[in-house]
């Protein structure tokens, strides 16, 4: 499926099974515009649907991830604006930061090359994965402009870092690198910026070996059960492998008992079986 020249302020490429998706507003550090938002919905609905794209990474164009919403697109221009259209700028930002993101049906890496502030955390955590440069910058500078953390760049923080680290850059507006990010949480590693696309390559390729029916229903049950009680995770866990059984066009849990049991040709926690 091509993709080139197809959104103004997005840029997607398909390869070996990754879709490299950059947000594309280098000049701006890719704040995210009314139309980045609205074209990020198009993105991802369409990278869900293509067969050649089995892993999505979420990156930015230049020197910045995103520096967050976009001052003066957002918050200025739309605050002067009738009250309806708030309410469609803000759906559009919710709809792709988070509620598509967040239960995508593919796996997610947020690969963060540079600045990361404010309403970025928001589809970074969303992200399933992720990993920095260690020259990257991450900031929650809302403070700084009379404007407190919106969308849900708090329950971001409060989800993936400990309870004081989070209000110390809620409430100082400080900033912390890539290297600090992965010591509290926010990020799964981190990496030298020149080394960065490779260790994503890296890690994609390794979810890219897994079933993807089963990867699905493994992320996606392990962020629905931290908001149910023991009670309803057992249901819901239970329901969602049988799902995954019950869906997957691989047979990957005969396939996998197969290899393990009578063929005797994997090892679990050191081989995967093979799809």
């Amino acid at each position: 499926m091509g993709y080139e020249g197809r959104w103004k302020t997005v840029k997607v490429d398909v390869a070996e099974g990754i879709a490299w998706v950059s947000l594309n507003r280098p000049e701006k550090r890719n704040a995210m515009s009314p139309t980045l938002n609205k074209e990020m919905i198009e993105v991802l609905e369409a990278v869900e649907l293509d067969a050649e794209a089995q892993v999505l990474v979420l990156t930015g164009e230049g020197d910045a991830w995103t520096a967050g919403m976009d001052l003066k697109e957002y918050f200025r221009e739309v605050d002067a604006g009738p009250e309806i259209l708030q309410e469609k700028i803000r759906r559009d930002a919710c709809r792709w930061q988070w509620q598509l993101l967040r239960m995508y049906a593919k796996p997610t890496i947020a690969m963060v090359n540079g600045w990361c502030f404010g309403g970025g955390f928001s589809p970074l955590v969303a992200c399933d994965l992720a990993i920095a440069a260690d020259e990257a910058v991450f900031g929650l500078s809302e403070i700084n402009w009379g404007i407190p953390p919106g969308n849900l760049v708090s329950k971001a923080m409060a989800d993936t870092v400990g309870h004081r680290q989070a209000l110390y850059y809620i409430m100082t507006g400080e900033t912390f690198t890539g290297q600090e990010a992965a010591q509290m949480g926010l990020v799964n590693k981190s990496v030298p910026r020149a080394e960065l696309r490779e260790a994503t390559r890296v890690l994609a390729g390794k979810l890219l070996e897994k079933n993807p029916v089963v990867l699905r229903a493994a992320k996606n049950g392990f962020k629905r059960c931290r908001e149910l009680t023991w009670d309803q995770n057992e249901d819901y866990l239970y329901a969602k492998l049988d799902q995954a059984q019950h869906r997957d066009p691989e047979g990957g849990r005969e396939q996998g008992l197969k290899q393990f049991l009578d063929d005797k040709a994997i090892k679990p926690g050191l081989q995967t079986y093979k799809r």
